[in-house]
């Protein structure tokens, strides 16, 4: 069998479709993680902004040096920069031997099958078609969780995003198929069910007129095995009083939302195309607030927007003083090809993108720390991560989502990864807390 190797890219949803390559291929080829020993390396791409295109370019590059280093013989490129590039990408970097879009992944095992037989295939099927269903996977993750998406595509069209363009028009996929495969996921092992989407919140828009991301969660709390289920990637306008209720109403749902929220400026958010204003964003925040008194919201948002004034800036800094909001991302606007906010006039320098993005960053980090500071003395249901060469482990809140935000690190004894523990807080930095498992005295009797 010939060894195969994978580099994924940029966000949860781009590594699903990774871990179904690699169920596809298991079963006629090798994986491994060396690159130096993979006759064939896959490079699943990310194109969301201008630094990961650089990025996964930058790893392509990386990787066609195996074929002098290495045992490398064929380089498939896939994911959203092959989709964006098809026509242009073996031009370009001649080093790669095939391009798989993001609509075609499914059909990896024929793109192999076609470099192997020195052809150099483009495979870039209908970013509009039906969801592929049933597919093999293997969890790239850790065991105990793993990133469930529940659709694919994306209608919302704001002006600055590439997204809509490279995965096509918003498609939930069925029940009964999402059902299935936490089910199986469960059986697995996995404790912690991740949703993911483009947009989480227009899920069932499609099929049923209305949006049923409420109804969807309540059937997967049902399934046996399942701990907890953590959202990402609402729509703020779309963020409806039932899905509120079912976050605060079931113990299953992590009392955790990721609301990109973008700006705080009404006029730069209509520039971008987004369909909720300042005002609005307010009221969402207090009824969460109000509705799930220990909830943590994350959100995300964007410096330096084409026509972004000084006054623009400083409503966005204020309302993130006013808002306090647990976990903030933040983002210098990147120009996009293809977009409509390339057409936009008002482009801001992009070192006062960067400026204006640190200066936020450096104001969070206050908030977060203060925050974290009020965890103190109380104790947090954590999921066990990993253990440090000290012998403290590491975890996650209920609070916390891998890879984005931050950890506890915690003394204890015999904790198995994957496990739930509980952990009183001692210290907070900005980002991490450390604690320790209280001690059992009527357990240490026994």
């Amino acid at each position: 069998m010939k060894k195969v190797g994978f580099v994924s890219l940029g966000c949860p949803k781009n590594l699903t479709d990774t871990e179904s390559m690699i169920g596809i291929l298991k079963d006629t080829y090798e994986i491994v993680n060396d690159p130096m020993q993979a006759e064939i390396i896959i490079v699943n791409t990310c194109g969301f902004i201008e630094t990961a295109k650089q990025e996964s370019v930058d790893t392509i590059l990386e990787m066609a040096e195996y074929k002098k280093k290495g045992n490398l013989k064929k380089l498939i490129v896939t994911g959203c920069v092959a989709e964006q590039y098809k026509n242009e990408l073996l031009l370009e970097i001649p080093e790669a031997d095939a391009v798989v879009g993001t609509g075609s992944y499914q059909d990896i095992l024929l793109a192999l099958e076609k470099a192997e037989n020195n052809e150099k295939p483009v495979i870039a099927g209908d970013i509009n078609g039906e969801i592929p269903e049933n597919l093999p996977r293997v969890l790239a993750t850790p065991s105990y969780f793993a990133y469930l998406k529940i659709a694919e595509g994306c209608d919302n069209r704001c002006t600055y995003c590439i997204i809509p363009y490279l995965r096509g028009k918003f498609r939930s996929r069925t029940e009964e198929n999402i059902l299935k495969e936490a089910k199986i996921l469960a059986e697995k092992g996995v404790k912690e069910l991740i949703i993911i989407a483009q947009d989480a919140t227009s899920y069932g828009m499609d099929l049923f007129g209305k949006p049923t991301l409420h109804l969807l969660l309540k059937k997967l709390s049902l399934i046996e095995g399942i701990h907890k289920i953590r959202l990402l990637y609402c729509y703020p306008e779309k963020v409806t009083d039932e899905l509120i209720c079912e976050i605060a109403s079931n113990p299953k749902i992590c009392k955790y939302i990721d609301i990109p929220m973008q700006h705080a400026s009404s006029k730069v958010l209509k520039r971008m195309g987004r369909k909720v204003t300042r005002e609005q964003l307010v009221t969402l925040v207090e009824k969460l607030r109000s509705k799930i008194p220990d909830i943590t919201i994350r959100t995300t948002f964007i410096t330096g927007f084409s026509g972004e004034t000084e006054e623009d800036f400083n409503q966005l800094k204020e309302f993130i003083e006013k808002m306090r909001f647990d976990k903030v991302g933040v983002f210098p606007f990147s120009l996009e090809e293809g977009t409509p906010a390339m057409k936009l006039d008002g482009v801001i320098p992009e070192e006062i993108r960067k400026e204006r993005a640190d200066a936020l960053l450096k104001l969070q980090q206050e908030i977060s720390y203060e925050k974290n500071k009020e965890k103190i003395g109380k104790t947090l249901e954590v999921l066990c991560t990993g253990q440090l060469r000290d012998g403290r482990y590491t975890g996650r809140t209920q609070g916390d989502a891998p890879d984005i935000d931050g950890e506890v690190i915690f003394e204890g004894d015999n904790v198995k990864l994957g496990e739930y523990v509980n952990v009183l807080i001692l210290d907070a930095s900005e980002y991490d807390l450390e604690g320790k498992i209280p001690y059992n005295f009527e357990e240490d009797e026994k």
